[in-house]
């Protein structure tokens, strides 16, 4: 027990200090509106100095890492085969195809924005999949380096802000533009970034359009295994010499996976599930805020301009491609 003692007090300053962040980072949420993953991130960066200090820097990192992956182990708790099939094949298609073209082109274009593949990839999958969730898994499989923080925090603010304001004026192009209530639900569900700004968009329009928003939306985070779980293997050889690779399949996919099949069995009761969800989302917020504390402004300044043309090019390209086919549908 000693050294579980050892390590929780070594931890507890650090981790305390994300929790009130991310804490703090709820309550402006629920009482101004602020999304609250952007709210933790932007408090993280005030209180940057505490990641060197030598008594809150371990359990930092450890909210910044260990943490995070356990969050998103959690998501697999709302993933179900039964949602694929409440959609049908045709739907579900659409969705699975505008993430994965999103990805490739995303991150192909890149090198006109002048950034490099990780980085193309990062905020690709981010906006692919479900935002800032998405953008903290793919980091913590990318192979270090020097400004792979400073990388994620700029692609969860960028992401997040682009989230918040697809949430206002995705609405408003639906109606403008003569979608139905299922159109839109499969427009808001398979282009806003952030699970909270699909479910504030989809329910302003109906409650049919919010379920059904919702439920796309639960299909990309389903995507967010699978592209880590293959991603790990080709990025391992962007790996620097002498620096440790990441594993083939990481911990938390693979936990993920487990707790999705284990729901699509309905082997987790119901009271496990709403857990699961509560625990995960304030375990992603609080790696959030240890993630902006790891990060100066400085730092996210020097990304540049263009990156943040990548991301709206991204972004512009997955509207574009599901609009599409949700017209198609009818």
């Amino acid at each position: 027990m000693k050294p579980l003692k050892r390590t929780a007090e070594r931890l507890f300053p650090g981790l305390i200090i994300a929790g009130l962040v991310a804490v703090t980072a709820q309550f402006l949420s629920e009482h101004y509106g602020a999304p609250a993953m952007l709210m933790a991130i932007l408090l993280g960066i005030s209180l940057q100095f505490l990641s060197e200090e030598t008594r809150t820097e371990p359990g930092v990192s450890f909210a910044a890492k260990d943490l995070l992956r356990f969050g998103v182990a959690l998501l697999g708790a709302r993933i179900s085969v039964e949602m694929l099939q409440d959609l049908g094949p045709v739907l579900v298609g659409l969705i699975v195809a505008g993430v994965i073209l999103t990805i490739l082109l995303g991150t192909l274009i890149g090198r006109l924005f002048g950034r490099d593949t990780l980085f193309s990839f990062l905020t690709a999958g981010s906006v692919a999949i479900c935002g800032a969730s998405a953008a903290m898994a793919i980091a913590s499989i990318l192979p270090k380096g020097k400004t792979r923080e400073r990388d994620l925090v700029f692609t969860v603010v960028i992401v997040t802000v682009l989230s918040t304001v697809a949430m206002i004026f995705y609405p408003i192009l639906s109606d403008r533009i003569g979608l139905d209530l299922r159109q839109s639900g499969v427009f808001l569900g398979g282009t806003i970034h952030d699970v909270a700004q699909v479910v504030g968009a989809g329910y302003s329009i109906s409650d049919e359009t919010g379920d059904l928003a919702t439920v796309v939306k639960l299909i990309r985070v389903t995507m967010l295994a699978p592209v880590v779980l293959i991603s790990s293997v080709f990025l391992r050889k962007y790996a620097e010499p002498g620096e440790a690779r990441p594993p083939l399949v990481p911990g938390f996919v693979l936990a993920f996976l487990i707790i999705a099949t284990l729901n699509s069995f309905h082997l987790l009761p119901e009271v496990l599930r709403d857990l699961a969800a509560v625990v995960s989302r304030w375990a992603l917020l609080t790696a959030i805020a240890a993630v902006g504390m790891k990060t100066s402004i400085p730092r996210i300044l020097q990304v540049g301009g263009p990156a943040i043309g990548l991301l709206v090019a991204q972004s512009l390209f997955l509207a574009g491609f599901v609009l599409i086919g949700a017209l198609m549908l009818g």
